[in-house]
C-alpha cells in the first residue's frame, strides 16, 4: 500500500483538506473553547506567521508543555506547518524529567503554561534555567533561545502569548515534506532516562488516517478523548485522527469519568478513546445508567471481557482494539468497526495496511510459523526514524534491514491476524511456565465483586517468580483473600493463580502515568515492600 495515495501526509495537507471539506465542522471541542476547522485553520496561519517572525524555522525544535487543549491544537498544528518539529512535555514531569527532556531535545524554542493542575511550571523553569529572568541563552539549557508563556507569570527573557501572536512573519519558504520529523516523543517517564522518537508527518498522519478508517469514522462524528496530546494515544490517534477525518474532537485536561460520562452525553459523542482503566472507571461509575449516550464506536486498549462490556454496556457496538507503541507512531495493528463482535473483542486484529509484521524468537531472531508466541517485529510507513541523538539504542531497536524490535510478546493466527499477549519485560516466569499479567486480570475481571484487577511477578526463591494481584472492590463490595484466591484456582491453571492479593482503594497513590495507566514497576516495587514488611513482623 501507498500510504501517500491513501491520505494526506502533511499536516499542511491535511488542514488544507478539512478546512475546505468540512469548515463549519467543529474540529475540537475543549476547556478552552471550541474552534470549527476554518476557525482552527485561521489561528494555525496565524501562529505560523508569529513562529517564523520570532525566528522559529524548519527543523527546530519547539517544547510544549500545556494540557489539552484549543490551544494544544493549533500550537501544534501551526509547528508541524512550518516544518518545524514538537516535542511534547508531559505535564506530569517533575523538575529533573523536564530539565532532561528539554536539554536532550536540544529545544531551541518553549511554549508553557505558566500553571497546569497545580503545577507551577515557571517556577520549574526558573529551577531548571536560572537565566530566564534576564536574558536567554543561559548556560544549563544552551540551546534555548526563546520562551513563550500562556499566563500571567511571564520571566524577563520570555514573551507572553498574546504579544507573540501579533507578531507578523512571512509565509515559510522551506516546504514541508512526509519525510520531515513532526514529534519527538519521550517514552513514558518510567525510566531515568527515556528516549526521544521521532515521528514523521508520514508515520503520524497515516497511522491517524489508518486508525480512523477502522474505527468507523464519518464525517462530523464527535469522538471522545481525555488521551493526554503528549502521548502519541493522543496526538495521533485523538487529534490527527479527527483531523484527518473531519471529526470533531471533544476533549477534557484530566480523565474524570463523571465529567467524561457527562461530556459524552451534552457533546453526542459518537465514539471514544481509552485504555483498560478508563474504560473500567466509565463502566462501573455511579452515573453511567443515567446518562443517554449515543456511542457507536470506540478505539480501546482493554482485554476481552471489558471490551465485551464497552460493547454492551455502553453501546459503542463498534468499538475495535489496537496495538502499538510509541516507536511505531503508534498502532501497528487494530481491529475493524465491520469485524465480528467475537473478532473485535478477542483482540485478533489485522496489521496496518503496508506494514510487514511477524513473530521472532526472542533469542535467535528466528521467524516463528503461525500460531507460535514470540516478540512482535514490525517494518514500514509506520515504523520510527530512531532515537534523537541516540544512535546505539537506536540500532539496538531498529535493525539495518528497518524492522523494529517491539520488546513485546505476540502471535499471527493463519488468517493473518495479531494477538498482543503482553510486554516481554512484564511477563512473569512462574517455574517453567510464562504467565501474562493481562490473561490473569481479564479472568478477575469476571469477578462481581471486581472493579479493576492488576497483576504484577514478586521473586520467589523456589520458583524464581509468582504473581500477585491488587484488586479495586465495587462499590458497596468487600473482597476477602481467601475467598478470592480459592474463586481464581477454579477459574485459571495453578501457576496463573496470584499468591497474594491486596485490595486498594485505587492506584493514585502506588503510581499511574498521565494516561492513566499503571506503573506496573512502581506496582511490582510496592509489591514487594508489602511482602518484606510482612516477613519482618512475622519473624
Amino acid at each position: 500500500m501507498d500510504i501517500d495515495r491513501a491520505c494526506p501526509t502533511t499536516v499542511p495537507a491535511a488542514l488544507t483538506r478539512a478546512a475546505a471539506i468540512v469548515p463549519d465542522v467543529e474540529a475540537i471541542v475543549a476547556p478552552d473553547g471550541r474552534m470549527t476547522y476554518r476557525d482552527l485553520a485561521d489561528e494555525v496561519a496565524r501562529l505560523s506567521g508569529a513562529m517564523t517572525a520570532l525566528g522559529i524555522r524548519k527543523g527546530d525544535h519547539v517544547g510544549l508543555c500545556l494540557g489539552n487543549s484549543c490551544r494544544w491544537v493549533s500550537i501544534f498544528l501551526a509547528l508541524g506547518s512550518v516544518g518545524a518539529v514538537t516535542v511534547p512535555v508531559n505535564t506530569r514531569f517533575r523538575t529533573p524529567e523536564m530539565a532532561y527532556a528539554l536539554k536532550q531535545s536540544r529545544v531551541s524554542t518553549l511554549i508553557l503554561a505558566d500553571r497546569f493542575l497545580k503545577i507551577d511550571f515557571v517556577d520549574m523553569l526558573r529551577e531548571i534555567e536560572p537565566a530566564v529572568d534576564s536574558a536567554l541563552p543561559g548556560t544549563s539549557l544552551p540551546d534555548l533561545r526563546n520562551i513563550v508563556v500562556i499566563g500571567d507569570d511571564v520571566p524577563a527573557a520570555a514573551l507572553g502569548f498574546e504579544a507573540f501572536r501579533a507578531l507578523r512573519g512571512e509565509e515559510p519558504q522551506a516546504p514541508v515534506t512526509p519525510d520531515d520529523v513532526l514529534l519527538i516523543q519521550y517514552t513514558s517517564g518510567t525510566t531515568s532516562f527515556p528516549k526521544g522518537v521521532m515521528l514523521t508527518h508520514r508515520n503520524m498522519l497515516g497511522n491517524a488516517f489508518i486508525s480512523g478508517g477502522r474505527m468507523g469514522f464519518r464525517l462530523a462524528d464527535r469522538f471522545h478523548s481525555a488521551r493526554p496530546f503528549f502521548h502519541v494515544a493522543g496526538s495521533t490517534l485523538s487529534v490527527l485522527s479527527a483531523l484527518q477525518h473531519g471529526v470533531t474532537l471533544v476533549s477534557m485536561e484530566r480523565f474524570e469519568p463523571a465529567e467524561a460520562l457527562r461530556l459524552m452525553e451534552e457533546e453526542r459523542c459518537t465514539h471514544f478513546s481509552g485504555n483498560d482503566t478508563m474504560a473500567l472507571m466509565l463502566l462501573n461509575h455511579p452515573d453511567r445508567r443515567q446518562r443517554r449516550l449515543v456511542l457507536r464506536g470506540a478505539w480501546v486498549a482493554a482485554s476481552a471481557e471489558i471490551v465485551r462490556r464497552v460493547i454492551s454496556e455502553l453501546g459503542a457496538s463498534e468499538a475495535v482494539v489496537g496495538y502499538g507503541l510509541s516507536e511505531a507512531s503508534p498502532n501497528i495493528a487494530q481491529s475493524c468497526w465491520w469485524e465480528s463482535e467475537e473478532i473485535r473483542a478477542s483482540g485478533r486484529m489485522r496489521p496496518q495496511p503496508g506494514l510487514e509484521v511477524e513473530i521472532r524468537d526472542p533469542e535467535t531472531g528466528e521467524t516463528l510459523p503461525a500460531d507460535t508466541r514470540g516478540e512482535i517485529r514490525v517494518r514500514g510507513w509506520s515504523v520510527m526514524r530512531g532515537y534523537f541523538d541516540k544512535p546505539d539504542e537506536t540500532a539496538a531497536a531498529l535493525g539495518a534491514d528497518g524492522w523494529l524490535s517491539t520488546g513485546d510478546l505476540g502471535r499471527i493466527g493463519a488468517d493473518g491476524r495479531l494477538e498482543f499477549l503482553g510486554r516481554v519485560k512484564d511477563i512473569i516466569r512462574v517455574g517453567g511456565e510464562n504467565v501474562s499479567p493481562a490473561e490473569v486480570e481479564d479472568i478477575l475481571h469476571k469477578h462481581p465483586k471486581v472493579r479493576l484487577a492488576q497483576v504484577v511477578g514478586v521473586a520467589d526463591p523456589r520458583l524464581i517468580e509468582v504473581p500477585v494481584a491488587f484488586l479495586v472492590a465495587n462499590e458497596g463490595c468487600e473482597i476477602e483473600e481467601g475467598e478470592m484466591i480459592a474463586w481464581a484456582r477454579g477459574e485459571m491453571a495453578g501457576f496463573k493463580v496470584p499468591r497474594r492479593i491486596w485490595v486498594v482503594p485505587d492506584f493514585e497513590a502506588i503510581g499511574m502515568t498521565a494516561s492513566s495507566k499503571v506503573q506496573k514497576s512502581k506496582l511490582a516495587q510496592h509489591a514487594a515492600s508489602l511482602l518484606e514488611a510482612e516477613q519482618a513482623v512475622a519473624s
